[in-house]
């Protein structure tokens, strides 16, 4: 990729990168029963986070976000830092999800400074008192990593907002991006200072920590991490426009579950890892999972509910039915259209009040009978942007209210003020359409909040002398950019951008039946009420226990540095092949298989010239001459190309095309597989295959005498993936009634004959030494992809089923560090390479000199061996010099093993 990345985490908070000061381990880790506390500040990469002590205790969610579920000010009178709940917190209200026996830990930052010299005394007493861990950011660092990366760089980039100038969006700063990663080492320090490795589940919130899970996961390979994204997910092409784009999805791939709130999100992060990591996803028993080194990293689509609790009791407030009152008769006789958003660019305000100006001028009839009140929250930031958009929604408004309005009617009411929540209530509960016009928003609950006050509450009801079963009505106009919108299907969804047909959907709303009204209430408040926050976060808590089950059933390495760390999880039993051991194996036996894949294992896939290296030909050509061995090349490849590659190794066997045709060595004629020869399939399947090459661009055949692969590594990633599953499909169909199977491979879609694989040539090969009486006491089997697990499946079943009691030494090995049903790994093609040589210098051993020094090195010997020779009496000796270097031998012998024409030096006692 192009994006720059560090050699080294510990970089990024240390040297000239940014001053920051080493975070003190002042809050002890919680336990329940006595015991010792490891260590575990140090950053060193651990292979089984064997420095953690194990302490039985209760289950413990830790919940990390930028900020802490807390308001705090100080004390005038005592000079003292006082903190309450923040009730309104999202993460406060997700504990109900949990239950009462879970001890919930919060790790955050707080929203207000505090000095160096009070941190201590504030993290202990917020420790003790609200089981929070305070993250103390230096002011420098935070103003960087919060004003800067995450509000200037993320997040108008995951709302699809791209710098093209400098006037709309800030360019990429790598100081920025440094602050970001210093930032989310420090959060990484508070975590792994109350971490309890076997009974914790760590749960990440928002973008601002996409970073975390890579140093934590770095630390504690088996830690139990999920991370929950709160705002949109962008596209591809928007996403990889972002210069560190690949360390953001690396550290989400950290995680064993990742949430969003919708399944577009969830797809556009499919689509950046199958298009920049080239990961492929499945649905697994109805979740969809990504297979990412061995690891399986789970998708969970569920949008966050709100605290129907908190909500209702405000509502039973008697300021809320106060007010109420207050706003049914002011607001008597007109039908009240709500808007409720905070104020930035891509809540769609201004294009809100348009559409409601278009209405008036579409629907004269309802001048003076409908109002709009918009209520602006508090804007997060105060970027230009934020400015102009203010403007220009106090410009509209303003212009409206002079054409349509009249002394006793404003058309459009703007409540820019902090609006406390039992007014807030209030206008959700009066208004009859509440109106949602974002451009792109991550959830936004504000469609939830109105559907619940416009159920109301018995509380209320009587307050207001409304009868319990009097029919609630609610409609709802939404923008289909936001993340709500899916799943309430009974609003009228709306392009924001539309302007005419938003107007038209609002007057659809304010004058739909009221039977019309009731069916779509009844539905979104039935939707709400059972998928709470509560039920958010219980469903999640649940898919990360799932998802972490099997930690501790795989053996973890870490690979890579800096913020490209990743995991490779796998089977206990897989280990590196030691060519040490191979080699010794190899000695000690006196039958032996070899069985290579071609392509990956003796050549790099991603080689452009697909002939083998002169060290292959030479390996190969060793271990064919030994009569104690047997070598196959097991190839997809056909048996043209591989004959001519191939072509110096006489005694090689080889199987193409999957084993179709098979030839023991040189001077062997072709053997087909014994099946039947009628390819007139291939004449259904070539036409079909042409098509989607044609409607596919960057695809391909590869046309067999045995069989037509249909490859897609060259299209578009999401795109040729969906036309291979499509022809998957159709081929199946058209071919039921054909010997024949069709598969899905890696980028390709293949139809062969039936009963052709290489798990069934290996199995045959090693049943015709067996019945020859070769019986192997040494097998290799090395292969890199799918098709080559079937070998390494049937070697054993063959070899067991032997009638002999002699043992096998079988070394089945897979290229690179993956899933496999083999026991043993190699990282790449030149370690292959090396394991072969290192077995042909053991067939045949190579001199230990230069090859330069061999001349003037022989006739130092020869002159030696003369001196030798004339002082004591043998009777005949030769002295032979071949590729293997200088040789003393009796001459009988020589002439045995070289034949007559050996260079040899003659004396006679």
């Amino acid at each position: 990729m192009g994006s720059k990345s560090f050699g080294n985490l510990l970089d990024l908070a240390s040297g000239n990168l940014l001053d920051i000061p080493q975070t003190p381990r002042s809050l002890p880790r919680v336990m329940t029963v006595p015991g010792i506390i490891s260590d575990v500040d140090g950053y060193g990469i651990s292979d089984g986070d064997s420095d953690v002590i194990s302490l039985p205790c209760r289950e413990r969610k830790i919940i990390v976000a930028n900020f802490l579920p807390l308001n705090g000010k100080r004390d005038s009178e005592i000079g003292k830092w006082k903190f309450s709940l923040d009730n309104d917190s999202p993460l406060l209200h997700l504990k109900d999800g949990f239950s009462p026996e879970t001890e919930v830990i919060y790790v955050g930052s707080l929203k207000t400074h505090v000095d160096l010299s009070e941190q201590d005394e504030v993290s202990q007493n917020l420790f003790e008192e609200f089981n929070c861990v305070a993250t103390f950011l230096p002011q420098d660092v935070h103003k960087k990593f919060y004003l800067g990366f995450c509000k200037q760089q993320l997040w108008p980039l995951f709302h699809y907002m791209l710098p093209m100038c400098p006037d709309h969006g800030e360019r990429f700063d790598r100081g920025l991006w440094q602050a970001y990663v210093s930032a989310n080492k420090i959060f990484a320090d508070k975590v792994m200072g109350v971490i309890n490795l076997e009974e914790d589940y760590i749960w990440i919130h928002d973008y601002h920590l996409m970073v975390l899970p890579t140093f934590l996961r770095r630390r504690f390979h088996r830690v139990k991490l999920g991370f929950f994204l709160h705002s949109p997910f962008p596209s591809s092409e928007i996403y990889r426009t972002l210069p560190v784009r690949e360390e953001l999805l690396r550290g989400l791939l950290n995680c064993d579950l990742i949430g969003f709130h919708t399944f577009d999100y969830a797809r556009h992060f499919l689509s950046c890892c199958c298009r920049m990591l080239g990961l492929e996803y499945e649905s697994k028993r109805g979740h969809i999972a990504l297979d990412y080194l061995g690891r399986t990293v789970f998708l969970k689509i569920l949008p966050i509910g709100i605290h129907m609790g908190r909500l209702e009791s405000v509502l039973n407030l008697p300021a809320t039915a106060d007010k109420l009152k207050e706003i049914q008769e002011k607001y008597r006789g007109k039908k009240v259209i709500l808007g409720v958003d905070d104020m930035d660019i891509f809540k769609g305000l201004s294009l809100k009040i348009l559409a409601f100006e278009h209405l008036l001028q579409q629907y004269p009839s309802m001048l003076g009978k409908i109002v709009l009140i918009q209520i602006v929250n508090p804007a997060r930031g105060s970027g230009k942007d934020v400015q102009e958009a203010k403007k220009e929604t106090y410009d509209t408004v303003k212009r409206i209210n002079e054409r349509y309005g009249s002394p006793d009617y404003e058309p459009v009411v703007l409540i820019d003020r902090p609006v406390p929540r039992f007014e807030k209530s209030a206008y959700y509960a009066m208004a009859e359409c509440c109106v949602v016009n974002a451009v792109r928003d991550g959830m936004n609950l504000v469609p939830y909040k109105y559907t619940v006050c416009r159920q109301g509450t018995p509380s209320m009801d009587k307050s207001l002398g409304v009868s319990d079963d009097s029919p609630r009505t609610s409609t709802l106009v939404l923008s289909e950019f936001i993340g709500c919108s899916p799943s309430l299907s009974g609003a009228i969804r709306v392009n924001p951008w539309d302007v005419d047909a938003v107007a038209d959907s609002i007057y659809s709303a304010i004058t739909m039946s009221d039977f019309e009204k009731q069916l779509r209430h009844k539905k979104h408040f039935h939707y709400i009420s059972t998928h709470d926050v509560a039920y958010w976060a219980r469903s999640f808590s649940q898919d990360l226990e799932r998802a972490s089950r099997d930690h501790y059933s795989k053996r973890c390495w870490g690979v890579g540095w800096g913020l490209g760390f990743r995991l490779v999880a796998l089977s206990p039993n897989f280990r590196r092949l030691s060519i040490e051991q191979t080699v010794n194996a190899y000695r000690r036996s006196s039958k032996r298989a070899i069985f290579l894949d071609y392509d990956g294992t003796l050549v790099p896939e991603s080689s452009i010239v697909k002939d083998p290296s002169a060290e292959v030909i030479s390996a190969l050509k060793s271990l064919c001459s030994d009569p104690n061995n047997t070598i196959f090349i097991i190839s997809g490849r056909g048996k043209v190309s591989l004959s001519e590659w191939l072509a110096p190794c006489e005694n090689l066997g080889i199987a193409a095309e999957h084993g179709y045709f098979t030839r023991w060595n040189k001077s062997c004629d072709w053997e087909t597989s014994g099946l039947s020869d009628d390819l007139e399939w291939k004449k259904v399947v070539e036409p079909i295959m042409r098509l989607y090459t044609e409607t596919t661009d960057g695809s391909n055949i590869e046309a067999k005498e045995s069989a037509l692969v249909w490859h897609h590594q060259d299209a578009d990633p999401d795109f040729g993936s969906c036309q291979a599953k499509e022809l998957l499909d159709h081929l199946e169909t058209v071919l039921v009634n054909e010997p024949v199977i069709v598969n899905r491979g890696h980028q390709i879609v293949e139809v062969k004959p039936q009963g052709v694989s290489k798990g069934l040539v290996t199995g045959k090969i090693l049943s015709r030494m067996l019945e020859d009486g070769r019986a192997p006491d040494f097998v290799v089997c090395i292969g890199d992809d799918r098709s080559d697990e079937e070998m390494f499946e049937n070697i054993s079943t063959t070899l067991s089923a032997q009638s002999s009691s002699m043992s096998t030494e079988i070394f089945a090995c897979t290229v690179g560090r993956k899933p496999s049903k083999a026991k043993y790994f190699l990282d790449e093609v030149s370690d292959v390479v090396k394991l072969l040589q290192g077995l042909a210098n053991t067939t045949s051993p190579k001199p230990r000199y230069p090859s330069h020094l061999r001349v003037s090195f022989e006739s130092v010997i020869r002159y030696l061996v003369n001196k030798i020779l004339s002082l004591v009496p043998i009777k005949k000796v030769a002295l032979t010099v071949h590729e293997n270097g200088p040789r003393l031998a009796p001459r009988s012998l020589c002439q045995k093993e070289y034949g007559p024409g050996y260079d040899h030096l003659e004396q006679s006692g």
